[in-house]
């Protein structure tokens, strides 16, 4: 890629150093596809739900949990048989083995309740496999200095993939019915594999060149038992933060989840039309993700660092959980749902998956896959039931906010604490 100087457009959206341009733009573009295809299965998921029953979504819950819990341990296992270079591209191929199968599923019995749970879970577990394993090989790409300035951008790159998601579920679902929108999303993930294996050959690039980047290298697989990402969980208080940090996330996520489904299930009969209604709110929140993550967190986190980053998300849902106690009402939950999800995507998780630059290469994808699948299903379960024990004491919208004020409060001051250790591995490790 050339050396010349970029124009002022870029310069506005990534402060990339020129041998950092590539590496940078092909983790948009990967982020982008990612995402895109995710949120094109994301609607088709969430129309599973209702399917199902959203007066059972605790049991949804607690199935996602469950194949969250045996999957993380076998990703470790094989993890530790199998070269990195080769295990990160695996994952896709897998996937879209899976996407093949539930094609056939849903042609042969596409209003079975156990099909639609049966996609409910897979997704909502692979989702965030998928998603921990972008973030940690961004975190093995770039180091800490490097993610301050880059990680903005390249979150960026999943809101405007997952802008393009719902449109494309949008206009195509009824053309193409659930099971073509499955393989939209494989022909995806394809390119997604060929992103993955030019990356890593930047990352290689980049080791040559720069001594501040991350010196790690993917010719190599992660001995260790299949449980080795929680023993290195549990030995590191860091790590035990970034978990509360993740497990109260979820906590609030699910919250404002179980009401909008409520609210979907009972506004739009048909199948379709619902898959549509979720479609169109993913829509709204990223592109406000977008143009957060483009025009606005990236100099937020360069001016005032990233302990700031993480405490704002907690702040913004105790005012939005306080708004909904007093005066309730379905337009202000949903617009509480679209600034949860909004301050997740485009300030909480960049935030966060910078934390993870100043650790060593086994907790980012072991330790790490467990913070980000394992525990966050935790949170989801927990949450769920708690909420449903909520609803049969008869505590209603009322009970759940006071919940969420609650959670966000402790969220914040888990937030302060983990900011100030981060910044102190940073100094130490320079």
């Amino acid at each position: 890629m050339s050396d010349a100087p970029p124009s002022p457009l870029a310069r506005l959206i990534v402060a990339a150093q020129p041998h950092e341009r590539r590496a940078a733009m092909l983790s948009f573009l990967f982020n982008f596809v990612l995402l895109g295809s995710y949120y094109i299965l994301r609607p088709v998921r969430d129309t599973m739900a209702t399917v199902f029953g959203v007066q059972e979504l605790q049991t949804l819950f607690t199935g996602t949990f469950i194949v969250v819990l045996l999957a993380a341990p076998v990703f470790a296992w094989v993890a530790s048989k199998v070269k990195l270079s080769r295990l990160l591209p695996g994952v896709f191929w897998f996937l879209i083995i899976d996407l093949l199968i539930f094609y056939v599923l849903f042609q042969a019995a596409p209003q079975s309740r156990w099909v639609a749970a049966a996609y409910y879970w897979w997704l909502s577990a692979i989702n965030l496999f998928l998603i921990s394993i972008f973030w940690t090989f961004m975190a093995d790409l770039f180091a800490s200095e490097q993610a301050t300035r880059l990680f903005a951008f390249i979150a960026a790159g999943g809101s405007t993939g997952a802008i393009a998601g719902p449109l494309i579920t949008k206009f195509f679902v009824g053309t193409v019915g659930i099971g073509g929108l499955l393989l939209v999303a494989g022909a995806g993930f394809l390119l997604v594999i060929l992103i993955v294996h030019l990356l890593m050959r930047e990352k290689e690039k980049m080791r040559a060149i720069d001594s501040h980047t991350q010196q790690t290298s993917l010719d190599l697989s992660l001995p260790g038992n299949p449980f080795k990402g929680f023993a290195l969980l549990f030995k590191s208080p860091f790590l035990l933060n970034q978990a509360a940090y993740m497990l109260l996330m979820t906590w609030i996520a699910t919250v404002f989840y179980f009401l909008q489904a409520d609210i979907i299930a009972k506004a739009f009969p048909g199948v379709e039309a619902r898959t549509i209604a979720f479609a169109d709110v993913d829509l709204y929140v990223n592109i406000s993700s977008a143009l957060i993550l483009i025009f606005g967190l990236g100099r937020f986190l360069q001016r005032f660092g990233v302990t700031a980053s993480l405490v704002l998300t907690p702040l913004l849902m105790a005012g939005a959980c306080a708004a909904i106690a007093v005066a309730p009402s379905l337009a202000l939950i949903q617009a509480g749902r679209a600034l949860q999800r909004i301050s997740l995507y485009a300030i909480a998780r960049p935030s966060r998956e910078v934390l993870f630059t100043v650790v060593d290469q086994q907790s980012k994808y072991k330790a790490k896959n467990v913070i980000d699948t394992t525990v966050y299903r935790l949170g989801d379960l927990t949450s769920a039931w708690m909420l449903s024990g909520l609803r049969v004491l008869g505590f209603g919208i009322l009970g759940a906010m006071g919940f969420g004020i609650a959670v966000s409060a402790l969220w914040g001051v888990v937030a302060v604490a983990l900011g100030r250790r981060y910044a102190a591995l940073r100094a130490a490790a320079q």
